[in-house]
């Protein structure tokens, strides 16, 4: 069979002792998983941000979009009496 590499065979020995390492090394890695500062991390900034966003006084998605259309009528009256003065001044340099 050309082309095909070389099957190795492995010792019992050492493949009962790759087998011990990875269950140890997975076992730390487990451990140090639930252990992992992380997640602390992550609950503590996400504290840090709720706090300095409180103190900025941001206003939510639904109470702005609720001023963009107070704000928009307002200016359709603002328009409609400058209008109306302007009509009014008209007829009274006439």
């Amino acid at each position: 069979m050309r082309g095909q590499a070389p099957v190795r065979c492995i010792p019992f020995a050492k493949t009962a002792m790759n087998e011990k390492l990875l269950g140890d090394l997975s076992a730390r890695l487990a451990e140090m998983a639930a252990h992992n500062p992380a997640k602390e991390l992550e609950k503590n900034f996400r504290g840090l941000l709720s706090s300095a966003f409180a103190r900025m006084e941001l206003v939510s998605r639904e109470e702005y979009d609720v001023q963009v259309q107070v704000l928009a009528r307002a200016r359709e009256k603002l328009a409609a009496l400058e209008a109306r003065i302007a009509e009014l001044e008209a007829r009274a340099g006439k």
